[in-house]
């Protein structure tokens, strides 16, 4: 379990024995100049999973606020990820995010999306077993990866992803595909877990927030933790930060996991990964 200065946050056990916290926090779209501060303050309100990307330019301002904070590097988990237009020189780009991280090794490194029009992915995966077997990053994964491109990676692979990080909220819950990652062993983790906000304005979840005196977003993680299912919201205000770590104290009942769950609208709000085919160069 992972200490924070007002709660504690949950850990998932990966399947090669490694601890993640539950409860991370994302930077995608922080700008690269306000990276640094925006992280101080999530290490300060407790967070110790952060998620970065190669592809959001910001992985220094990361590196630079973990070095600031004063928190041993041992205490914080730092994901990042594979540029689509690096899959075949995933070697190099692992380098260049480590350096730019500053750290001697990474918690969780991932294929950022498949871009199966590439057909490079399987390539890349054999590439970070090597970086994974020469004990620079803790556990390997994919994220955006449906069950297809899961379908072509497991039996090239020699260690199952750790982790699918791909798009969940109460409305796109992808539930097929959690459920086959978690039959394979693979953890699933949400991304844009609020559904961009969206998903807090249902009334099943301010009906809840008003039930428990709690926010919306509160609730919302609340049912992605209750899954299992790791979670990794942003926000660019302390505030928030530290509301939305209060969520691991909010147990919902059985039948409000299902009122949730019952939001599912199929509608995804990014982009499809088995036809997205952006660089991020």
């Amino acid at each position: 379990m992972s200490q924070t200065h007002e709660t504690t946050i949950p850990t998932v056990t990966l399947n090669n024995g490694v601890e993640i916290p539950q409860l991370g926090f994302g930077v995608f779209q922080v700008p690269p100049e306000e990276t640094q501060r925006i992280v101080e303050d999530a290490l300060e309100a407790g967070y110790r999973h952060i998620d970065t990307a190669a592809a959001y330019r910001n992985e220094a301002g990361v590196g630079a606020a973990i070095a600031a904070s004063g928190v041993p590097r041992e205490e914080i988990f730092i994901t990042t990820k594979l540029r689509n237009g690096e899959q075949g020189a995933a070697h190099e780009a692992f380098q260049n995010s480590r350096r730019a991280l500053g750290v001697d090794y990474v918690d969780l490194y991932l294929i950022h999306w498949p871009v199966p029009s590439q057909g490079l992915f399987t390539q890349a995966w054999k590439a970070m077993e090597q970086i994974y077997a020469n004990s620079q990053v803790r556990a390997i994964g994919v994220s955006n990866f449906l069950e297809d491109h899961l379908d072509t990676l497991i039996p090239a692979a020699e260690v199952v992803p750790a982790v699918n990080q791909v798009e969940i909220h109460p409305t796109f819950q992808q539930q097929e595909l959690a459920a086959k990652c978690r039959s394979l062993g693979i953890a699933v983790e949400a991304y844009s877990p609020l559904g961009q906000g969206a998903d807090l304005n249902a009334s099943a979840v301010k009906s809840l927030a008003a039930k428990y005196g709690a926010s919306p977003a509160q609730v919302v993680l609340a049912w992605h933790l209750a899954q299992g299912t790791i979670v990794i919201p942003k926000s660019a205000h302390s505030e928030r930060m530290r509301e939305n770590l209060g969520a691991v104290a909010l147990s919902l009942t059985p039948a409000e996991i299902t009122e949730i769950s019952a939001l599912e609208s199929g509608a995804r709000g990014g982009s499809d990964p088995a036809v997205a085919a952006f660089s991020q160069m």
